[in-house]
């Protein structure tokens, strides 16, 4: 028998539509589920935007006040993409409310932030799943399952670039994502925070690292009305660019590995480059986000002149199975959403995490925090002291 679940969605920009278009489709990709959501309530600040999702999506009501959600008994579970400084305020709440949680990452402005919603999700009992999704990956998944064997070897080091253009352009609205207090950092919290999770996910621990930034157009137009997403400024008033456009880190594993981690949003050219370049003592794995579903591998035993092959990944990997029945049909980005979708219910239906959860979204934004600390004193960071 399938479970109906009340689910709403707390911000309904471009995420907010991914989330409620994955859980559209879940119950088409995962018919034996045990659960089915049903889109109850979505809330959203600006003037008519609900209204207009409900229109499309189908949702049963509709709020301006995210309070409504939380005391809402039709509502289950909660879908938080709001802007980053609300994450903390409206995850605690719905936690408190007895609400499962699937908050886009980086789960607030710090690692503090992201602790007390885990803290709160964990006292309450509920179930978390967070926005990392470029883990969900079936390729992701093989290379990992590839470096877990050992046959590339022990790792020796790792490359994580994470290049993107959503900022490059100089009439780029100055809306949240470039003001500390509403969006503490800028490129960690946006890109870097996936980097991290990927190389944690990949390799283990990172105990120690040094960081550095750079903002590259430090000045842009406050825009004049709603924004969504990454809009140009019509000609507001100049205001100054508080967070970072760029970060690159020297990254030390639990496991002796090394590695780098590059993310900039202010990229000409990249279009969305996010991969990685794993290395071992008898290999490597190359992955490229634009080429999802493959993988560049290197293994076997000749070490000097050994070739890569190019690896289409199939059903045999994570989730494709779900998606395509043969190696080499492609998937996408908002394939990757539903993914998460799923781990998420699967979590609520089965009382045990799947996925990605918040204890991963702490990890990861300690990480981040050592990076600040790290690119203002200009010295290595232990990440689990901070000192």
């Amino acid at each position: 028998m399938v479970d109906s679940l009340g689910v709403a969605v707390v911000g309904f920009g471009w995420m907010g539509r991914v989330h409620t278009q994955a859980y559209a489709r879940v119950p088409h990709h995962y018919p034996q589920l045990a659960v089915r959501p049903e889109l109850v309530t979505v809330a959203e600040e600006v003037p008519g935007r609900a209204e207009e999702a409900a229109a499309q999506f189908g949702f049963a009501s509709t709020t301006r006040d995210w309070r409504e959600v939380a005391a809402d008994p039709r509502v289950r579970a909660v879908s938080i993409t709001a802007p980053n400084f609300l994450h903390r305020e409206i995850g605690v709440a719905m936690a408190e409310a007895g609400k499962h949680i699937w908050i886009e990452k980086p789960v607030g402005l710090t690692a503090a932030d992201a602790r007390a919603v885990a803290d709160a999700v964990a006292e309450a009992g509920v179930r978390s799943a967070v926005g990392f999704n470029y883990r969900n990956a079936p390729a992701v998944e093989a290379a990992r399952d590839l470096i877990a064997s050992g046959e590339i070897g022990a790792v020796t080091h790792v490359r994580i670039r994470l290049f993107s253009d959503y900022a490059a352009h100089p009439d780029g609205a100055l809306t949240w994502r470039y003001e500390k207090e509403r969006g503490g950092s800028g490129v960690l919290g946006d890109l870097a925070s996936h980097g991290a999770d990927l190389a944690r996910h990949l390799l283990g621990d990172i105990t120690s690292l040094t960081a550095d930034t750079a903002v590259f157009i430090p000045s842009r137009a406050r825009p004049t009305g709603a924004t969504a997403g990454h809009t140009l400024a019509g000609g507001g008033e100049p205001g100054p660019v508080e967070n970072e456009d760029y970060v690159n880190c020297l990254l030390r594993f639990a496991s002796g590995a090394r590695g780098v981690l590059e993310a900039c949003r202010v990229s000409v050219g990249e279009q969305n480059n996010y991969g990685f370049e794993v290395h071992g003592t008898k290999g490597a794995v190359f992955w490229d986000f634009r080429r999802m579903n493959e993988l560049g591998v290197s293994r076997g035993t000749t070490y000097q002149d050994q070739p890569v092959s190019t690896v289409y990944v199939g059903p045999g990997a994570g989730e494709f199975g779900a998606f395509q029945p043969g190696a080499a049909n492609a998937m996408g980005y908002d394939d990757l959403k539903v993914i998460e979708a799923y781990r998420f219910l699967r979590s609520i239906a089965e009382g045990e995490p799947h996925g990605a959860t918040l204890q991963d979204a702490v990890l990861s934004a300690a990480v981040l925090d050592a990076m600040v600390r790290s690119a203002q004193r200009g010295t290595w960071v232990d990440v689990a002291t901070g000192v």
